[in-house]
């Protein structure tokens, strides 16, 4: 049996039953489909930065997606980009900036494979891939077909999509991304990396600039994966921020008058997470045994030894959960994909 410890960037998870790599798009659907005529259990294993997996492990096929190509095709003033699932996201990126594609530029330093994007309809610093994707190609387990879907039918929401709303369904096997061609970087929409750029929010500004400002900003805050740095054992931030109804930012505004916020279409507002749970006191490097809450960045939870277990994690993310709920009424949502696991006990 295979551990999927070494495979995440939590270095936390069990062993699989069995486990596969795919290294094409064919063997990946190859492999999926046979499992499925089988009825075996399988988990499709990208670069495991946005997944947490039971100590327990998974009782059925893992594949590891290792599938590599990019294409580029020009069409007027943007280039279409194909990108195999198993490629390195930031190397893509790095190679945008270079090539003077822009659209992706804010989201560099994000860990994990092409693949993963759409799922978690990746973004940062003002950017997400929504904004950006022209189609996905995957293979639809339901109808056991490859079908090629354009990015209205990919349901994009806040890190949320169709493929993360059912992950039973589609495998992603390759992304097309239409990138404006422009040395510059698209409009700044996040104050701090404006703030950092030393430009207003909607400015623009030279693409390797943008790159170096955002590696920047997550390398201060463990952000970046780096074997010496134990804070970047982790899984990225672990909740989302919250969207709240009109009816639940009033009852927050009541709890903590003037709090940090972001208004959004519909009354709706969006709080940060990583201020509550500070305000609900849980600051930076807040330990509970052999885990802890980064000391660089409120959002992540890490494993800076190696010694927890899954269970270990999740009993910190639960006691920020519900501290964070008794004392602001807001429910945080984990970001992170739990295989075999819960944040309910």
């Amino acid at each position: 049996m295979e551990m999927l410890a070494p495979y995440t960037t939590l270095r936390l998870g069990g062993p699989a039953r069995d486990f596969a790599e795919a290294t094409t798009a064919e063997q990946l659907v190859s492999l999926i489909a046979e499992a499925d005529r089988n009825a075996v259990p399988t988990l499709v294993l990208g670069g495991g930065s946005n997944v947490v997996v039971s100590d327990e492990g998974f009782d059925g096929l893992v594949v590891k997606v290792a599938t590599q190509g990019v294409s580029v095709t020009r069409d007027g003033d943007h280039v279409l980009v194909t990108v195999e699932a198993g490629e390195d996201w930031d190397p893509l990126v790095a190679r945008a900036v270079a090539e003077g594609w822009s659209g992706i530029e804010c989201m560099s330093g994000i860990p994990g494979l092409v693949g993963s994007t759409p799922i978690q309809n990746v973004g940062a610093y003002g950017q997400e891939v929504a904004q950006t994707v022209f189609c996905v190609r995957a293979y639809d387990r339901l109808t056991r077909q490859v079908v090629d879907m354009e990015a209205r039918q990919c349901g994009f929401s806040y890190r949320d999509s169709v493929f993360k709303r059912d992950l039973s369904r589609h495998v992603v096997l390759a992304v097309t991304y239409a990138l404006d061609i422009s040395e510059m970087s698209g409009p700044v929409a996040y104050e701090e990396l404006a703030r950092r750029l030393r430009t207003e929010v909607g400015g623009r500004v030279p693409l390797e600039r943008a790159r170096e400002a955002v590696l920047g900003l997550r390398r201060g805050k463990g952000m970046v994966l780096d074997p010496d740095d134990p804070d970047t054992r982790s899984a990225g931030s672990f909740f989302t921020n919250p969207v709240l109804s009109p009816a639940e930012a009033e009852d927050l505004e009541v709890r903590a008058p003037g709090h940090p916020r972001w208004d959004l279409p519909d009354g709706l507002i969006k709080v940060p997470a990583a201020w509550l749970i500070e305000q609900a006191g849980f600051p930076k490097g807040y330990e509970r045994g052999p885990v802890r809450i980064s000391t660089k960045h409120t959002l992540a939870l890490t494993n800076p030894t190696g010694a927890a277990t899954t269970a270990d994690l999740l009993a910190l993310a639960r006691e920020v959960r519900d501290g964070v709920r008794e004392k602001f009424g807001v429910t945080l949502v984990n970001e992170p994909v739990l295989i075999g696991c819960s944040l309910t006990e």
